[in-house]
């Protein structure tokens, strides 16, 4: 028997034809920007513990597997360093070093491949022997003394050719002291993708695994954002729209779609999602014991970043799903 309903969902839901021309959205390669940890030297390949499948690499290394990436649809890669604990310091002087890490791969990744976007990380964490993004006076972080650094290192960045620098480390002000850093220095074409919104989170562990970056003296909650906080961050996506920020990024992702959809509502700039190394990580650890299918929860995943408003996302998951992309 056949009852009268007058509504009927399920109607589109039919078939893969039928639930492909009215999907709301859509996730292609083009979404997506690969993450790459460096390290120095040629042809290495070090796995990370905590990461399956995700490596440290050689600028030769990355320049192959970004080449695949890029071939494939992948528009960009962000690259984060990891540095020589010889090389670090209380001010994270390396972090200017002309001949650096990052430096080399964005010379080398600009001449290789042209038409890859590169975006590099503008914090000191990497590069500070006590971990903190900037410099330290007495166990707080210096806002003003550091900005002064960023916005140096940007400078660098672009001069190497990178196409986006991203300030990563929750400094007031940073953003418009590299906006005029860079303008002053004829690089009005250089984007800022400014990380408006990180919070606080354990989910940065695995991250900080990779480049020995946890601090040593006290923790980031003193710049960092409360995760208790929706009000903040629409404070801070305001604040560096005002500044000069190109793109807008919330860090971590999937805990905290409901900021990435409201500051989808409030801001009319592009908003970046990060899947970050602890969203990785979980599902990979679940993934070795069977009990998910990895490639199959990051396209979830990386859906879902879209579908709360986010234009692309920074994920060390792309290798994983590329080829589901392009069927």
């Amino acid at each position: 028997m056949t009852h009268s309903i007058l509504k009927r969902p399920r109607r589109n839901r039919r078939s893969p034809a039928i639930r492909s021309l009215v999907a709301e959205t859509l996730l292609s390669p083009a979404d997506l920007v690969a993450c790459f940890f460096i390290i120095d030297g040629e042809k290495k390949r070090e796995a990370i513990p905590s990461l399956p499948q995700v490596f440290k690499l050689s600028i030769d290394e990355v320049l192959k597997e970004a080449e695949k990436l890029h071939k494939k649809g992948v528009p960009a890669i962000a690259l984060f360093p990891v540095i020589d604990p010889s090389l670090k310091n209380s001010l994270g002087s390396e972090a200017l070093n002309e001949k650096g890490l990052i430096p080399r791969a964005i010379r080398a990744l600009k001449k290789e491949l042209p038409t890859l976007c590169v975006i590099t990380d503008i914090a000191l964490d990497p590069f500070t022997s006590h971990g903190h993004d900037g410099v330290l006076e007495g166990s707080a972080v210096d806002n003003d003394k550091t900005i002064e650094i960023l916005a140096q290192m940007a400078h660098l960045h672009a001069v190497c050719g990178a196409d986006f620098v991203a300030p990563s480390d929750m400094m007031d002000g940073r953003v418009k002291a590299i906006r005029t850093e860079l303008d002053a220095h004829d690089f009005t074409n250089v984007g800022i993708i400014s990380y408006t919104a990180k919070y606080t989170s354990s989910l940065y562990a695995p991250y900080r695994e990779a480049l020995s970056s946890a601090p040593t003296i006290g923790d980031k909650k003193g710049y960092q954002m409360n995760p208790a906080n929706t009000r903040e961050a629409l404070l801070e996506a305001s604040l560096d729209a005002e500044e000069g920020a190109d793109i807008l990024l919330v860090k971590p992702g999937l805990f905290y779609l409901d900021i990435i959809a409201k500051i989808r509502e409030a801001i009319p700039l592009p908003i970046c999602a990060f899947h970050v190394s602890g969203e990785y990580a979980m599902v990979m650890a679940a993934h070795e014991k069977g009990y998910l299918d990895a490639p199959k929860v990051f396209y979830e995943a990386l859906l879902c970043f879209k579908r709360a408003g986010a234009d692309f996302v920074f994920t060390y998951a792309a290798p994983l799903i590329i080829d589901q992309l392009q069927m």
